[in-house]
């Protein structure tokens, strides 16, 4: 009971969230270091997926291995459990990270960020046709509007005549976002019958795993272990570990769009940390512009809830 008065607190709410876009938010640079770190070719697409299933299986190891500290006992799904829990890890492990890989090694980390966090206007869609207390308002609507031309301002790269859309780059992280949305519904459903702490290990295990064996079975091979690259491994499957347990537990006990609304943070951070690390160019007019816009669509949508 008193976990469950932690995360609909406002303020540990708030705590948890930004730690946790603040962890999705260092993955974007992460991901573009790893690559190099790892020998990863642009068009390698074989092997970015052996890496990400790397990273997932690593991450649901840990969090099971949590959940045995925890309990002091290891955590055995029955049959039924095992396959939903096989579906979340395709939904939200398998699928939504071959499409994000795969777009963000053909963009910039600034544009994939903004991308990505179209997820959010998806969400508040799908939860208007699920959940009673979570309807479409005219806010809502004028916050996606506002949020979507963000998303369309960064993809001018010279003029309003000149559109640059990649679909194998910005096509790709909007596909990965969408299939997040219905990932994170489902996650949520799953919640309220499953042990937080094993669903969330199960379905990064099983999903990092087939993205594993998708990766090798297609010629992909991960090379050059160092202590360097090893490092930025181990991180990047601990902070899909910490974010994606604490993301369930708050989507378990609050509404879809209440924390939804912390999103904003995820390309803000994102974009900042991709400018640090990777010195791409924050600063420009349209890149100010889109994550003005996106962060004022998200903030619409939630404000008036």
């Amino acid at each position: 009971m008193k976990s469950k008065n932690i995360l609909v607190n406002k303020w540990y709410v708030l705590i948890i969230a930004v730690f946790c876009c603040l962890l999705w938010g260092s993955a974007y640079p992460c991901i573009k270091i790893g690559y190099n770190l790892f020998n990863i070719a642009a068009n390698d697409t074989p092997t970015k997926l052996v890496f990400a299933g790397f990273r997932f299986s690593i991450a649901g190891m840990v969090v099971l291995l949590v959940y045995f500290i925890i309990n002091k006992t290891i955590y055995i799904p029955k049959k039924q459990e095992l396959f939903k829990m096989l579906i979340l890890g395709l939904l939200q492990t398998t699928f939504q990270y071959i499409f994000f890989y795969i777009g963000l090694s053909n963009t910039t980390g600034v544009k994939g960020s903004i991308l990505n966090s179209t997820g959010i206007f998806f969400s508040v869609f799908l939860a208007h046709f699920l959940y009673k207390n979570d309807k479409i308002n005219i806010f809502k609507i004028l916050g996606c509007l506002v949020g979507f031309i963000g998303v369309i301002v960064i993809e001018f790269s010279s003029g309003l005549s000149n559109i640059s859309f990649n679909f194998y780059g910005d096509g790709f992280i909007i596909i990965a976002a969408i299939v997040a949305s219905i990932a994170a519904i489902y996650s949520k459903t799953l919640s309220h019958s499953i042990n937080i702490i094993s669903l969330t290990g199960y379905q990064l295990f099983l999903g990092g795993i087939i993205l594993s064996l998708t990766g090798y079975l297609s010629g992909g091979h991960l090379n050059n272990f160092t202590s360097q690259s090893s490092a930025l491994l181990l991180y990047m499957a601990l902070l899909s570990a910490a974010a994606f347990t604490l993301w369930t537990a708050l989507l378990k006990y609050n509404k879809v769009s209440t924390i939804s609304m912390y999103n904003f943070l995820v390309p803000i951070f994102g974009s900042l940390l991709s400018a640090i690390f990777l010195n791409e160019k924050i600063f420009e007019v349209k890149n100010l512009i889109a994550l003005i816009l996106v962060c004022l669509g998200i903030f619409l949508v939630n404000k008036f809830s």
